[in-house]
């Protein structure tokens, strides 16, 4: 549905009130919190473009076509990097209607793993910057702990990191 759906759309749909999240860490361990969600779309030096407050409980995968719809209005890009969380037709066909090289990492379901081409897999490489800009929002911005209720104000809050974000990280890129 979302494919044919403009991005304003298809983000009015999306569930945006306080609820329970839970995400299953690097080490393997569950992790629950109270509260909000804030998807990232960020480019290869780590700057972020687009981003997109819902409710703490919606997979990531659920937000993913209208967040590149809504970068793609922003910005010409060449390539979707994503981890297997985003591995659904939809998600690949979108990635290609816009004109892009989709590289997303293939969710086993159980199966044998399927390895990327070696130039795939360098390229993917470079979402680490996408990892590193969250990471850096959640401990150097504000991102973690946001202490107001409501999603406008939540979001309101969250942005004020990533413009301050944005502005440090543009900052390094320069080299100033």
């Amino acid at each position: 549905m979302q494919r044919h759906q403009t991005a304003q759309a298809a983000l009015a749909e999306l569930p945006k009130a306080c609820d329970r999240g839970t995400k299953t860490n690097a080490k393997g361990y569950k992790e629950s919190w109270n509260g909000y969600k804030l998807h990232l779309d960020v480019n290869d030096c780590g700057l972020p473009i687009s981003a997109v407050l819902t409710s703490a409980s919606l997979h990531d995968s659920q937000v993913a076509i209208p967040l590149m719809k809504l970068t793609a209005d922003k910005v010409t890009s060449c390539y979707d990097l994503m981890d297997a969380a985003y591995d659904a037709a939809p998600i690949w066909e979108q990635s290609r209607e816009l004109g892009h090289v989709p590289i997303i990492d293939r969710n086993r379901r159980g199966q044998e793993s399927l390895a990327m081409a070696p130039h795939e897999a360098a390229r993917y490489n470079e979402r680490t910057s996408a990892e590193r800009c969250n990471g850096r929002f959640k401990d150097e911005f504000g991102g973690r702990d946001v202490q107001v209720r409501g999603p406008e104000k939540v979001m309101m809050h969250a942005m004020f990191g990533i413009i301050t974000l944005f502005a440090d990280q543009l900052l390094k890129v320069t080299g100033c």
